[in-house]
């Protein structure tokens, strides 16, 4: 699953919802002293100094020579990454070329990573499967990708401007529903939440147009994953099993939670950094469909395999040549010439060569698998750690598309441009404070949308810059427009383009995000609402911190309190407001803050914490503001200093602003529903 920061909202928020997969540029490891990733073993095979060269000019993609590429890389990758261990599986036309461990899956036990043996967690590449299920279905007559979903279900989802929810919406990401976050991951077994009662404990809004506009969701995956089980008559975990698993030969591999005994002995470890030694706990997810496979890296191989042969592996087959051909080639336009979203897989062609693919984040393990369809080649990679500074994300980049770069390489060719006075006016069009699709929107979790929009940037040269797209070492891209209202990444063949009507650009997306999430732009006003955050908390705490220091100040000079009778009186409420106001408010942001950073929150274990914060603010933030009118009301029509009547105003609007963003955010409220 794509988790917050990464499983969740890698890309739902600026500030959290990141698509935490897939950022440019190589990595360019540094030195580092006794690197965790063991070296090669002696008798490993060594690649021929000139390897044999396609007749286009690139390197014949063998299994000595990939497996010298990948020992040139992923070592010091993840020694620069401090990354602990991974697994790499690389096929082609129907065999295993590569499959190779990196480094350590238990580091304090130094346990090396073994591909046909060590588990990964491939977070939402697990979605491929679910896919996968639905499509068999599909081609059994069994469901239907464009009937109601409702006529599946014993619960009812409801539809949206007379629209229900079908399962090529799910497919493509394109249901409409916000971000859905609660229980999404625990590392307490007995807070798992059986599938139908996880879908049944909240359903989230359809927020956008169905069909129309892409916001990745785990919910809608979730979904379909239900309906499979309730179409087959099986559970999920026995429906993988009998009709995906054991026809390719996966027998160590399982969505099951807790994992069966065997397999959880040679599950890999997870860490945030190599470096800490600390090993995480399993990560449990209640949505099981959108993200809870754990599976070695050949069986991974065999899953690749018979997706690049239409459905077969082998004698045996999961799916009908043409069902996998409609899986693969349906697309879901984004916009303009950007890649697409097919039935379940991110279309990513690159070099001229076709491509489809999936990534998926846990907490701990990052993983990206790359189907070229044309070529026959398919490439499976998975770390075990977050690694520092996104550097999970940098190296699957990196990874692929040198990998695609090596070979299968395009044909250089000339990048067309735009006059110079057309780039700067559609840069300057552009340019603008915006607001990603995939976000949580009817519920307190989306005051987060208030700390992290996302903004873009002219630059005098008529390029333009996007804060949050930013490359290997840390900087914004800057991105050139090669053709109206389409920009390319200086430094990599990405693409931004954006949707225009009447003149003014509504939304864009960028490549890699371009298949499940798009930018729409906000008004002026909301696009302030961070900025007048910020500035309404500061004039709280100010009146706070101004309150003892006064005292003091009184006390120390042995000077007399001036005010008296109803002034006295609004003068010693209004601070008690302002503390208390900035305590609610305080709270609720501490609280979302720290659910984005730190996903085990978001247990149902802090449903009361929620609930108390929520009530809290219910009460305070309209008393406040009601006590903060009154203060200035009283202080405007006295006979006071200017200063303080200015500061009494400011009081009041701060206090009423607040007020404003917990109704408009649902902060105020009762339920932990997000």
């Amino acid at each position: 699953m794509r988790v917050i920061p990464t499983f969740l909202f890698a890309g739902l928020l600026a500030a959290g919802v990141a698509f935490a997969a897939t950022q440019d540029a190589a990595i360019t490891p540094a030195p580092v002293a006794a690197p965790l990733t063991p070296a090669a073993p002696v008798d490993a095979p060594v690649a021929d100094a000139q390897p044999p060269v396609a007749p286009g000019g690139a390197p014949v993609l063998s299994a000595a020579d990939a497996e010298a590429w990948m020992d040139g890389f992923l070592p010091y990758a993840l020694a620069a990454g401090d990354i602990a261990g991974a697994v790499v599986v690389v096929v082609k036309d129907g065999e295993v070329l590569l499959e190779k461990g990196y480094g350590y899956a238990d580091v304090a036990a130094r346990t090396p990573v073994d591909p046909a043996a060590t588990l990964f967690r491939p977070g939402s590449v697990s979605k491929l499967f679910t896919w996968t299920a639905v499509m068999q279905l599909v081609e059994q007559g069994k469901l239907d990708l464009d009937a109601d979903v409702n006529q599946y279900l014993d619960f009812e989802i409801p539809a949206r401007d007379g629209t229900p929810v079908t399962l090529r919406q799910a497919m493509t990401h394109t249901t409409g529903f916000e971000e859905q976050v609660r229980a999404l991951i625990t590392a307490d077994p007995d807070e798992i939440t059986p599938l139908g009662a996880a879908l049944k404990h909240w359903t989230p809004e359809r927020i956008h147009v169905p069909g129309a506009t892409p916001a990745y969701s785990n919910y809608a995956t979730a979904l379909a994953g239900y309906i499979v089980e309730r179409v087959s008559g099986e559970s999920f975990d026995d429906y993988i099993e009998r009709h995906i698993f054991q026809p390719l030969g996966m027998t160590r591999s399982s969505f099951r939670q807790p994992l069966p005994a065997p397999l959880l002995a040679a599950m890999s470890m997870g860490y945030s950094k190599a470096s800490d030694g600390e090993a995480k706990p399993y990560e449990f997810i209640s949505l099981a469909p959108a993200g809870s496979l754990a599976a070695t890296g050949a069986d991974m191989g065999r899953f690749m395999i018979a997706h690049l042969q239409d459905g077969a592996f082998g004698d045996a087959r999961i799916l009908g040549a043409d069902t996998a051909r409609q899986m693969h080639s349906t697309g879901q336009a984004s916009i303009g010439p950007l890649n697409r979203m097919m039935l379940g897989f991110y279309e990513t062609s690159v070099n001229g060569h076709r491509a489809i693919s999936h990534g998926g984040d846990t907490q701990w393990f990052h993983s990206d698998l790359q189907l070229f369809l044309d070529d026959g080649i398919g490439l499976f990679v998975s770390m075990n750690s977050s690694g520092r500074d996104g550097a999970t994300g940098h190296i699957r980049y990196a990874l692929s598309r040198g990998f695609a770069d090596r070979y299968l390489p395009g044909t250089p060719g000339q990048t067309p441009g735009v006059p110079e006075a057309d780039a700067k006016a559609h840069a300057q069009q552009i340019a603008g404070t915006y607001t990603s699709s995939r976000r949580p929107d009817s519920n307190f979790l989306s005051l987060a949308n208030v700390l992290g929009p996302v903004k873009v940037v002219a630059n005098e040269d008529g390029t333009i810059t996007v804060a949050m797209a930013t490359g290997a070492a840390g900087a914004p891209k800057q991105w050139r427009e090669v053709a109206p209202y389409v920009w390319q990444d200086r430094d990599s063949t990405d693409r931004l383009a954006a949707d225009v009507v009447d003149g003014q650009v509504v939304r864009f997306t960028m490549e890699p995000y371009a298949p499940i999430m798009v930018f729409e732009r906000i008004s002026a006003w909301r696009a302030l609402a961070m900025p007048l955050l910020v500035a309404s908390l500061v004039v709280l705490l100010l009146t706070v911190v101004a309150w003892p220091v006064s005292a003091l100040v009184r006390r120390y000079y042995g000077a007399p309190y001036r005010l008296a009778g109803t002034d006295a009186r609004a003068h010693r409420l209004v601070r008690i407001a302002a503390l208390l106001v900035l305590l609610a408010m305080g709270a609720a942001l501490a609280l979302v803050v720290g659910m984005l950073s730190n996903l085990a929150m978001t247990s149902p274990d802090t449903d009361g914490l929620i609930i108390a914060v929520r009530l809290f603010a219910t009460v305070v933030l309209p008393l406040g503001a009601a006590v903060a009118v009154w203060n200035a009301w009283q202080v405007l029509r006295g006979r006071r200093r200017v200063l303080a009547k200015l500061w009494a105003l400011l009081l009041a609007l701060a206090c009423l602003f607040l007020l404003w963003i917990g109704i408009a955010q649902h902060v105020i409220g009762f339920g932990a529903n997000y």
